[in-house]
């Protein structure tokens, strides 16, 4: 069976909420959830968690990557030169804007926003976990490819979205037919970090499932990243 390991990503681990869930029937069976403390870092509770998985994917809610054309630009800018491009194209990657068109939802410019802090911190985890479990966790862009331990890029908000769902952060109010959280009921009561990772967990499944929409164009999503969230539906079914 594969893991499917959401994490709401944050700069503060004590923000950094964790789910852990499999895939039964259609449906999302979250069986741990935490947050990082002062004694158990985020990195910790996911090598813990992944340990006893042969498979698992990592769904991580935070942008894995910078726009392109930032990079471009930044390389060779000098202090007091214009830069000759619109800002939306310089700031926001191409997901950013596929997300915007299809769903309605527009994602924080990590080229511009206080994002970028919490984009190197899930950067800074990801690598965490990979020293700590030894496994290479590449990036994924199909459901098929052979390695074992993968991640993704998910965005909560687009996910309630695309489900049919209030998109109300820390919230599951119509997600019920896709994820049952009933084994961890009291913590996700104390932690809306840990409910957006169970929404995150759902992101992976759809993933899984082939149900994600993927990029048409792969050399630039795969310097920026991809947000993988599925066609906006009248109502959830996996």
């Amino acid at each position: 069976m594969t893991a499917l390991l959401g994490i709401d990503c944050a700069t503060d681990p004590r923000k950094t909420g964790h789910a852990l869930g499999e895939l039964r029937s259609g449906v999302v069976h979250i069986i741990r959830c935490a947050t990082g403390t002062k004694k158990e870092s985020p990195a910790m509770i996911a090598a813990n968690w992944l340990q006893q998985y042969d498979e698992a994917l990592i769904a991580l809610d935070a942008p894995l990557g910078w726009p392109r054309a930032l990079g471009n630009q930044l390389s060779n800018h000098k202090a007091g030169r214009v830069i000759k491009i619109e800002a939306n194209q310089l700031f926001r990657r191409v997901t950013d804007v596929e997300i915007k068109n299809r769903l309605g939802k527009q994602p924080l410019d990590v080229g511009s926003n206080l994002i970028a802090r919490t984009a190197f911190a899930a950067l800074t985890l990801l690598d965490q976990i990979r020293q700590s479990t030894g496994r290479p966790i590449p990036l994924a862009w199909t459901p098929e490819e052979k390695e074992r331990w993968r991640a993704i890029e998910v965005y909560p908000a687009a996910t309630r979205i695309a489900h049919g769902a209030s998109d109300v952060g820390g919230s599951l109010a119509g997600l019920g037919e896709l994820l049952d959280c009933s084994a961890v009921s009291s913590i996700m009561k104390k932690s809306k970090d840990a409910v957006d990772a169970a929404v995150c967990a759902i992101a992976a499944a759809d993933f899984l499932l082939g149900r994600a929409i993927a990029p048409l164009e792969n050399e630039t999503v795969q310097v920026e990243g991809w947000i993988w969230a599925v066609e906006r539906r009248k109502g959830p079914n996996l």
